[in-house]
């Protein structure tokens, strides 16, 4: 929770992990870890409330204790749907909350000062839109969305093609907040195998 401000999360992990083989990415393990756990447990401290967006049975995340949202569109249109999920059960369940903030279940070393300045930044800029980037690169699945956004992201996912997130999140408005680190990119993300490998390196840099 950000300077009193009840912000609502939700973890990402409704993608299909194709260049992964396909199946849960985010139950590989890290470091004696899930890589859904290790964003777990970076992400809590940093919210009011979390959530876990994923398709098919819920069955396999009951360990994680999270409530699970599937899409509401078919065909796994991407992350927007993700987003969408968490912006129409934070206006059902917590209508007193402003803000949703997006991690990445495959990026396990993202920043405990994300949410923070995410929302410093939103605040300054009187954006509905913060996202983070790294490196000269945009990671528009770490991102602060206002509650305001419901709409608007309902419309893109009802076109005939769904967006791409980062040229959605661009056609926002939305303002950047960089993140660094020393020896590491933060965003650094698991897609393939090899990933997986590099990450078990970084750990004695991030635990």
């Amino acid at each position: 929770m950000t300077q009193n401000k009840p912000i609502l999360g939700i973890i990402l992990a409704g993608g299909q992990a194709r260049r992964m083989g396909g199946g849960d990415k985010c139950l590989l393990p890290l470091g004696g870890r899930t890589l859904l756990q290790r964003s777990i447990d970076k992400a809590t401290p940093q919210v009011d409330h979390l959530l876990l967006s994923a398709n098919g049975n819920q069955l396999r995340f009951a360990r994680s204790g999270l409530t699970v949202l599937p899409d509401e569109y078919p065909d796994f249109p991407g992350p927007l749907a993700g987003i969408h999920a968490g912006l129409s059960w934070l206006k059902s369940h917590r209508p007193e909350s402003e803000w949703l903030v997006s991690f990445a279940a495959d990026t396990p070393f993202f920043p405990p000062d994300l949410v923070e300045r995410l929302y410093d930044a939103a605040q300054s800029a009187q954006a509905t839109v913060a996202v983070a980037s790294s490196e000269g690169r945009m990671h528009p699945i770490f991102a602060l969305w206002h509650h305001s956004l419901l709409e608007p992201v309902s419309e893109a996912l009802r076109g005939e093609h769904s967006p791409r997130l980062q040229d959605w999140v661009r056609a926002q408005n939305a303002v950047e907040v960089s993140f660094h680190n020393a020896g590491f990119d933060p965003f650094f993300n698991i897609n393939h195998p090899q990933d997986l490998y590099n990450a078990e390196a970084l750990l004695p840099l991030t635990d």
